[in-house]
């Protein structure tokens, strides 16, 4: 399919402008790049609180956003993207408001500690601690124990996949379904649509490989599976899945080829391509058609798993 014409303007703009791809910046001047230049305008959430939860390294900055409705509701973590090293509450703030209130859910956004400063497995002990956290503070987040998900976008995907895989291996189950939006899933850069997607549009593979070499400590890190969850020996008992992928992307390969692992091991998974589009774009819900469509995909994703509907709710998307 040709690039969505949509995203085409704005990547000709970014090309007239000289637009530098991130691996090219310092990590403190990469920091200082709006990654949602496009996000639609914030939406009026009931109750949005800054909290600080202990994590394994000091204290964690979260998010919580509540919709108006009758408590206990289900929860959702969700991770920011921005390869490891860059990214904030912020930056997924607009999405985890649509989500609170298109899904009528709970949605708990976590500041994980970013690499350099702090390698693997900093970010995922973190991603983590914090799911944990929810679990067992659910009373006092009016929130329901028993409808608890996982999700992310780029590195958030990453880390989401990750917990669903540690909860696992240590015998938990209170994670009920993982909502991955171009989840990076390994650590290899041999896949067609890292060849394809090489560079010109947005994220471009030496910026992947930058961004791994930020995350990880060395580079046999690249092979655990908690870093690369594709390389999980394992995909029996993990929770159900929708995995949201972009045609121009060059994570598009990782993303497909995990939800086919999952599929493999009978877990209930959705995939679904976005045709002519580029990384990152259910962020850009003001600028993007398809952007405001994968995140209704997601809301009622995330209805249909937490409350058992198929559709519902209205939402400014």
């Amino acid at each position: 399919m040709p690039l969505d014409p949509q995203v085409q303007v704005v990547l000709e703009n970014m090309k007239k402008q000289g637009v530098p791809p991130l691996h090219t910046l310092s990590v403190e001047s990469a920091r200082t790049v709006n990654l949602s230049s496009m996000a639609a305008q914030p939406e009026e959430v009931w109750k949005v609180d800054n909290r600080k939860i202990l994590g394994p390294a000091g204290h964690i900055p979260v998010r919580v956003y509540r919709p108006q409705s009758k408590y206990p509701l289900p929860v959702l973590i969700y991770y920011h993207g921005g390869g490891w090293v860059v990214g904030d509450l912020d930056a997924a703030d607009v999405l985890c408001r649509q989500l609170a209130n298109g899904a009528n859910v709970i949605v708990v956004s976590v500041d994980y500690r970013l690499a350099p400063e702090h390698r693997f497995p900093a970010a995922i002990e973190d991603a983590y601690a914090a799911a944990a956290w929810v679990a067992e503070n659910s009373s006092s987040l009016e929130a329901d124990p028993n409808r608890i998900a996982v999700g992310g976008d780029s590195a958030g995907g990453n880390l989401a996949a990750a917990v669903t895989l540690m909860a696992r291996d240590q015998g938990l189950s209170f994670i009920k379904f993982q909502l991955l939006f171009n989840p990076a899933t390994r650590y290899a850069f041999d896949t067609d649509s890292y060849r394809d997607n090489a560079e010109g549009y947005g994220l471009t593979t030496d910026t992947m490989r930058w961004f791994w070499g930020q995350y990880l400590a060395e580079e046999q890190d690249g092979r655990n599976p908690y870093a690369s969850p594709l390389l999980a020996a394992d995909f029996s008992s993990l929770p159900p899945a929708l995995v949201i992928t972009a045609e121009f992307d060059p994570l598009r390969d990782d993303g497909e080829a995990y939800a086919a692992k999952l599929k493999a091991a009978g877990i209930p998974v959705e995939a679904k391509r976005y045709d002519g589009m580029v990384h990152g774009f259910m962020l850009q819900t003001g600028g993007y058609d398809q952007g405001r469509q994968a995140v209704r995909h997601a809301v009622s994703a995330l209805r249909k798993a937490l409350h058992g509907q198929e559709r519902g709710g209205e939402t400014a998307i």
